[in-house]
Parts: C-alpha cells; sequence; structure tokens
C-alpha cells in the first residue's frame, strides 16, 4: 500500500481580515444575514445564530465561484514528501499547473498524540513549514511569510492565481489512527478514531473541541481556506482501514458513525463563527470511500449536510488485496466483474443486478442526499496492476490468485500483485520489503506502453541497463471507461487512465451537472519530453480536464429535481439504530419521525421522500406504513450507468394513530444497496403539503401547520444601558477570565480568543453569559 502517500481505501483494507481576502480573489465585504443566505448551497448546514458569509464563496445561486474559466471544480491533492530530497524526482508547488486546477489539498497533516492538528516539528527538515530548495526556479521562498516549507510556496503562488483555493488534508490511509514521528517511524497514538470516538463508543467530545479549534487556528495561521478530512474509515466494517489500526478501531466501532457526525458537526460550526469573525467563508471537505462495502457501515452518511463538497475517492476499486483483476477507477459497470460475480451480487434478486464497484454507482449514492455540484468524483493519477494472471480478457477479469501477503498486511490470502519495474511508486511492508501493488506513476507507466525505461529508474534502484521484458499493449473497454497495459508474455496487468478515459469522465461530470473532479495525485499526470523521448511528470491530463470544463454550463446546483413546497415544518426523521457490520444485511434501520410542530398530525398523514439509485427501488417498511417506491428513475442493472438519480417513496401514517406535538414513532425498514440520507422531504395533511425544516433546502421557510410563521426572537439591545465593561471589539485579543459587554449582556471568556462574537459560539464556546446589564 502506498501508506505514505495514499488518501483513500488504499491497499490490503478489507474490501486574515480584508486584505487577505483581497488576495483570495473573494469579495471585501460581507453582506446583511437575509443576503448570505441567498448564497447557501442548497442543504447545507447553517450554525444557528451565526451570520456565515457565503457570499465570499459562493453566488447568489449558491454556485462557488472559482474564475471566469473554471465551471467545475479541478481538485488537486499535492503531497508534502516528494520533495526530491531522496533522490527521486521532486514535485514542488512551481510544477503544479496552477491555472488549470481550482482547489490543492495539502496531504498531510495528522493528528498528534494531544488531538491537535500537526505537521510535525516546525524545523528546517520540515517539508510543510521549513525545507527549501535552493537552485530550484520558481522554489524561492517569499519573505512575507515567517514559515518556509511547501506552505510558503502555495501561499506565494496563490498571489499569482487568486481563484485557488488550498485545504489542508488531515489523516490519509497511514495517518488516519496514528502519525509518523520526525525520526520516520509510525506512532499508534489512535489519531481519528481516539480523538473522535471513546473506547466504550462515546463520543469523545473534548477530543473533538480541541482539535477542532486547533484546526481553526492552523488554517489561519498558514493560509489555508478550509479543511479536507480524509478519515479512514469511520465504518462499522469489521478490519477496515489500515491492518495497524485495527486494535483501536474494531473496538470502537459501534461508535465511529456517532463519532464522525460529532466531528464534522463540531468542526461546521467552528468554521463557520471563524469566517463570520474573518468575513470569509471556510470549506469544509472529506475524502470519501466509494465501495458499496464500506459505504454499508456508514449507515446514511450522516455528515454529508456540514460539507462544502464530497470528494469521492472512486478508485482502489480492485486491486492486490485480492485476487480479482479489474480496473483501479471503472466509470461503468459491465455487468462482468468477477468479484462481485462471485459475490453474488448480479444473481441475487434484491440487488437488481446493480453493481457497484463503478464511479457512477458512487456518485449516485451521494446524489441522493446532495445536489449534483456539491459532489467531486475522484480519479487516479496512479496504477494497480497484478502479474501471473490468467483467464479473462488480455487480463480483464482474470485471476492473480497469490498465497503471499505483505507483512502487516492483516490478510492470508491476497492477489499477486505486480513488482519490480512495474511497481515503481511501491510501498515497504512492516517487514521493509516491497509489498507488490503494480502502484505507478501514470508518466512511468505512459513510458511503459512506449518501450521506454526512463532516465529515472536509477533513482528507484534499478540499474542504468534495465530492458523491459515483453510488450504492454494498451487496451480500452469502452462500457467501462478503463484502459489497462496487458503484457502477454509477463502476463501483467496494469490499470492505467489515459486522455480516452480522462476526457470521457470529464464529459460525464458537464453531462452530469457534477461539481468536478479530484485527483490524486497531482505528482502522477505525464507530459511528453521530446529531447529525452521519455514521458516524465506533467499537466497532460489535468489540462485535459481544465480544456472540458472551462467552458461547460454552470454545475446543478438544486438538490431536488421536483419542485417543492416553499413553506417547511419542523419534523425531525431519522434513521437510526443499523445493525453493525455484516449484520447489517439487509440494511434493516429504524426510521424515527418526531413531530416538532404545534399541531397533531392525524391519521393518513402522508410522507414522501428520495433515496438515491444506488440501491433498487425495493425498499419497504414492516410496521405496517404501506411504503411504497411510488416513482424509479432507473430501474434494472447499471450496466453503462445508472440513468437516473432517485427512487421517490410514500409512507402512511396509519389511519387508527397521531402524531400529537412533540411525539416521535418508529418504524422499522429495510433496503438491500447502500444509500445516503434520504432527502427532499415532504408530508402532507388537511390537504396541503409542506417541506421539512430538516432538509436544509434553500428558499423554504419554516412555519406552523395552516401557515402561520413562528415569532421571531427578539432583537437583543445594543448594550447602552447599565453596562460597564468594556464593548466587544472584534479586533482584540482576549485572555481566558476577561469580561465584556455585548448587545446588552456581560461575557465572559473561557480561554484566550478573538474575532469570536459574544452570542454565537453556544454553550460549549468561549463565551459565557453573565446576563443582562
Amino acid at each position: 500500500m502506498l501508506s505514505r502517500n495514499r488518501a483513500r481505501p488504499a491497499l490490503f483494507a478489507a474490501a486574515a481580515a480584508v486584505a487577505g481576502l483581497v488576495l483570495a480573489g473573494l469579495p471585501a465585504t460581507v453582506s446583511h444575514a437575509a443576503d448570505q443566505e441567498s448564497c447557501r448551497p442548497d442543504g447545507l448546514y447553517k450554525t444557528p445564530g451565526v451570520d456565515v458569509p457565503y457570499c465570499s464563496v459562493y453566488d447568489a445561486e449558491g454556485r462557488e465561484r472559482m474564475g471566469a474559466d473554471h465551471q467545475r471544480r479541478v481538485i488537486g491533492y499535492f503531497t508534502g514528501w516528494r520533495t526530491g530530497k531522496d533522490g527521486t524526482p521532486a514535485y514542488l508547488a512551481p510544477d503544479i499547473p496552477w491555472d488549470k486546477v481550482t482547489h490543492l489539498n495539502y496531504a498531510f497533516a495528522r493528528i498528534d498524540g494531544s488531538n491537535k492538528i500537526s505537521v510535525g516539528t516546525d524545523n528546517a527538515t520540515n517539508a510543510a513549514t521549513g525545507m527549501t530548495w535552493p537552485g530550484v526556479s520558481g522554489a524561492e521562498m517569499d519573505p512575507e511569510f515567517s514559515y518556509k516549507g511547501h506552505f510558503n510556496l502555495l501561499n506565494k503562488f496563490k498571489k499569482q492565481y487568486p481563484n485557488v483555493k488550498t485545504l489542508i488534508s488531515v489523516g490519509g490511509w497511514a495517518e488516519t489512527g496514528g502519525y509518523f514521528a520526525d525520526d520516520g517511524t509510525r506512532v499508534n497514538s489512535g489519531g481519528f478514531y481516539s480523538m473522535a470516538t471513546n473506547a466504550d463508543g462515546s463520543v469523545n467530545q473534548p477530543g473533538i473541541e480541541t482539535f477542532a479549534n486547533s484546526t481553526v487556528d492552523f488554517i489561519r495561521k498558514y493560509g489555508f481556506n478550509g479543511v479536507d478530512i480524509d478519515y479512514e474509515y469511520p465504518t462499522t466494517m469489521k478490519d477496515a482501514g489500515n491492518p495497524l489500526d485495527w486494535p483501536l478501531s474494531n473496538a470502537r466501532r459501534a461508535g465511529l458513525v456517532k463519532g464522525y457526525a460529532a466531528l464534522m458537526k463540531t468542526l461546521r460550526e467552528k468554521l463557520d463563527r471563524a469566517g463570520a469573525a474573518d468575513g470569509r467563508h471556510y470549506l469544509l471537505s472529506v475524502a470519501a470511500p466509494s465501495s458499496g462495502y464500506l459505504l454499508r457501515g456508514m449507515e446514511t452518511f450522516q455528515v454529508q449536510k456540514y460539507l462544502d463538497y464530497v470528494n469521492i475517492m472512486s478508485y482502489d476499486l480492485h486491486g492486490a488485496w485480492n485476487e480479482y483483476v479489474g480496473p483501479n477507477a471503472s466509470l461503468f459497470d459491465d455487468g462482468k466483474d468477477a468479484e462481485l460475480a462471485a459475490a453474488g451480487v448480479y444473481s441475487t434478486s434484491q440487488y437488481g443486478g446493480i453493481g457497484y464497484l463503478n464511479t457512477d454507482w458512487s456518485y449516485h449514492y451521494f446524489r441522493g442526499s446532495m445536489p449534483a455540484g456539491r459532489i467531486n468524483i475522484g480519479l487516479p493519477y496512479y496504477t494497480r496492476g497484478f502479474k501471473n494472471v490468467t483467464g479473462g480478457t488480455d487480463g480483464l477479469w482474470g485471476r492473480a490468485p497469490s498465497t503471499n501477503c505483505p507483512a502487516g498486511s492483516g490478510l492470508t490470502k491476497c492477489g499477486d500483485g505486480a513488482s519490480g519495474i512495474d511497481n515503481l511508486w511501491h510501498d515497504l511492508d512492516t517487514n521493509g520489503k516491497e509489498s507488490p501493488a503494480g502502484s505507478n506513476p501514470m508518466w512511468h507507466a505512459k513510458n511503459l506502453e512506449k518501450g521506454v525505461v526512463g532516465d529515472y529508474v536509477t533513482k528507484y534502484g534499478f540499474p542504468a541497463d534495465t530492458r523491459l521484458t515483453g510488450t504492454y499493449a494498451r487496451k480500452y473497454d469502452s462500457t467501462l471507461v478503463a484502459p489497462w497495459l496487458w503484457n502477454a508474455e509477463k502476463k501483467v496487468f496494469l490499470s492505467t487512465e489515459d486522455e480516452q478515459s480522462v476526457n470521457a469522465k470529464a464529459d460525464y461530470v458537464v453531462e452530469n451537472g457534477i461539481g468536478g473532479t479530484m485527483v490524486w495525485e497531482l505528482a502522477g499526470d505525464y507530459g511528453w519530453n521530446a529531447a529525452k523521448g521519455q514521458y516524465e511528470p506533467g499537466p497532460t491530463l489535468t489540462t485535459a480536464m481544465y480544456e472540458k470544463f472551462k467552458s461547460a454550463s454552470p454545475y446543478g446546483a438544486k438538490r431536488s429535481t421536483i419542485d417543492l413546497p416553499s413553506r417547511a415544518l419542523n419534523i425531525d426523521v431519522e434513521f437510526g439504530q443499523f445493525p453493525l457490520g455484516d449484520s447489517n444485511y439487509p440494511i434493516s434501520p429504524k426510521l424515527k419521525i418526531t413531530n416538532n410542530t404545534s399541531a397533531t398530525l392525524p391519521g393518513g398523514t402522508e410522507f414522501r421522500f428520495d433515496y438515491g439509485t444506488s440501491a433498487p427501488g425495493n425498499a419497504k417498511d414492516q410496521s405496517g406504513w404501506g411504503t411504497s417506491v411510488i416513482r424509479s428513475d432507473h430501474t434494472g442493472s447499471n450496466v453503462g450507468g445508472l440513468k437516473g438519480d432517485y427512487n421517490r417513496v410514500s409512507l402512511k401514517l396509519p389511519s387508527w394513530q397521531t402524531l400529537a406535538p412533540g411525539a416521535s414513532v418508529e418504524l422499522d425498514f429495510v433496503y438491500y444497496l447502500p444509500v445516503s440520507t434520504p432527502s427532499n422531504w415532504t408530508v402532507s395533511f388537511g390537504g396541503t403539503t409542506y417541506a421539512l425544516a430538516g432538509d436544509l433546502a434553500r428558499g423554504t421557510t419554516v412555519v406552523e401547520p395552516g401557515g402561520g410563521s413562528p415569532s421571531p426572537s427578539p432583537t437583543p439591545s445594543d448594550g447602552t444601558g447599565s453596562c460597564t465593561t468594556p464593548a466587544w471589539s472584534a479586533s482584540t485579543e482576549y485572555g481566558g477570565g476577561s469580561t465584556v459587554s455585548h448587545k446588552g449582556r456581560s461575557w465572559k471568556a473561557k480561554w484566550w480568543t478573538k474575532g469570536e462574537e459574544p452570542g454565537t459560539t453556544g454553550e460549549w464556546g468561549v463565551w459565557q453569559d453573565l446576563g443582562a446589564c
């Protein structure tokens, strides 16, 4: 596995002030709350009581502003370890195609032993904050910043490209449950697992608070536009994630989803408050798994409402963690996936013939709860591969069984991963030996295809006179949208990406209104060096996406495909009490409905909602509510792609049952493939249909049944009464114990703070309300 350089379900998983705004290309003024609400993306959670400056990032349709020639996102992971200091090719900030990308995720920061975000000790060997590259053109440090390293260069180039946003990415495959110390050894500290979830499965709120507060301080200090959480994985599936983490993660499985939700809610609220103080909206994203197996253990992915957007890790769908030879990141299913066939997915009627190891399936999973524009599909700039392949068509859907698993993989039977010259970007197992995985940057794969041994191979430990064995013939399956290299003599299969597949995926993004793409990692892209006669790191694939996106129509900003009522009721709906892990089949949560209105819901009240076509239209209840799927946008198998977004469901409160104000009712639900949080709810009774407030849809107003709006909260006084303490100032630093007056009340700071407005930080925030003055 690519332990230091991965952000995905990697190998061997069980399946700032106004000036700052101007520099960032953001508005230097912030509108009133009503105007800000007009810029809030559809379905995005807003921290209560906070005037979030959405319009600093989004337009009046709730679409992200990224520059006139960037209609869709191109998000690139930029890793901290390709420094060139070890003799292998460097990939530095000057190498990034800044005019082609919209966002950069720096990989990785980690969670240290005190639950704070960290990039290690700040010294001259720290790539993030201290390293320099004398003599490298474009890598000269900007003296404006107090730190050096990659962070200095990222901010230097952002001055030239103010529309590009940077996020600090936290975690990754190797640093979800621990971190690498300065000497390179891994510390099994617990990371996300222990920071967010206690050993008894309860939420570790103090750990979450510590991490979230440190993250806000971190992005302010280093000039980031937000944070990307790469937690692999908060799922109840046993033995998921890095095997080194299993002693911690398996013991906490029952509480991981709850801890994840608490973490993301806390981060969202901390970022919203910081953004309100700083006059800029801070982004929050996650790298999300795409495997139906992992997502089955993540309930309904309840964190989606806290995210500006989700980046789907729609790669690592096949690899040497098992023997089934298939594409790394196919766009569609072809009905022939050997792994799915062996598991009975195609032959089990409840699945509807839907294959779930492809990008299109994972996109539709998230589309069930999010607008298309808040979703980005992942593309790999690296290969996966096998050797000694038998069967299949040019290796595709063949087998590569092996009984030798890398040490530390936690598995007893693996696939026979490609090695040697076919595994340039390999990781080492826990015994220090090569992990066979067929992992290569795409520029090396292009050289293999061309029969070229690049001059860089000596830097990776190969002799200068290395010769290739056999021919690496390029193959392509148009149904899957997947290229690969097949070496018939060596029986080597390497799953690749190239212009044809990337252009097809970019067309798919445009045609479906998707927000854009995310790539792991930029250093794997390629360009042709004619002088040397070889491929090297370059911008070819990133440029292809840019060209497709620059004149595309705006992305889809609405979640619902039907017109929803403008009036919404405060009725809570929640899917919960999921069985854990492998016991969660069929998927059988309880749906809890709570009436928070002032009216009794009569018998016969009808609820309707949508769930994604990632699951077939056969959801039902077992509690006598008559659940039925009244519309399916897709039926049958998903060979070549799912044809629509939603299954629409109707269920009715039994005629003999009412639901009084404050009361709840539960019903047992059953469905067969994972879905994200059902959305686009309506409730109908008394001849009127309402939306539900919890959907967070743009343009809805929360009312009481019958149409009356709730009374507005009284406006606080301006603090001109008998307050004697100094008035709060956004530009003043306050130590713990400081007292201020604000809007007619006195407040006491619990710890150091600056820019956090009293009255907006909540019961657990920095300001303690001392009462009216």
